[in-house]
């Protein structure tokens, strides 16, 4: 099934694009040529197989969550631009009400 250019063409508006003809016509050939991958996987024979949600087998590679000893509040500190009370001054990003 080939895109025609009127159908490109409303495609492009629902994405809010405005093409010009040279770009209606390679955006097609971009298109059909992704319309005959689906087609081709659509042809594939899965009769049998499991249902997945990632191809390949996930394993949690993060480490364990240990509780370790953390830096000290003056060490941290003694990076920070501006610090008060020990705390780290940043700017105020919200308008004060």
């Amino acid at each position: 099934m080939a895109l025609s250019p009127e159908q490109v063409r409303s495609v492009a508006a629902l994405a809010r694009l405005d093409l010009n003809d040279d770009e209606v016509v390679e955006q097609s050939l971009h298109l059909n040529r992704l319309l005959a991958h689906v087609e081709m996987l659509q042809q594939a024979d899965i009769n049998g197989l499991e249902p997945t949600s990632h191809p390949m087998t996930l394993w949690n590679v993060l480490r364990d969550d240990v509780v370790r000893p953390s830096l000290e509040r003056d060490a941290s500190l003694a990076n920070a631009p501006e610090a008060r009370d020990g705390c780290f001054v940043v700017p105020r990003i919200m308008e004060a009400e």
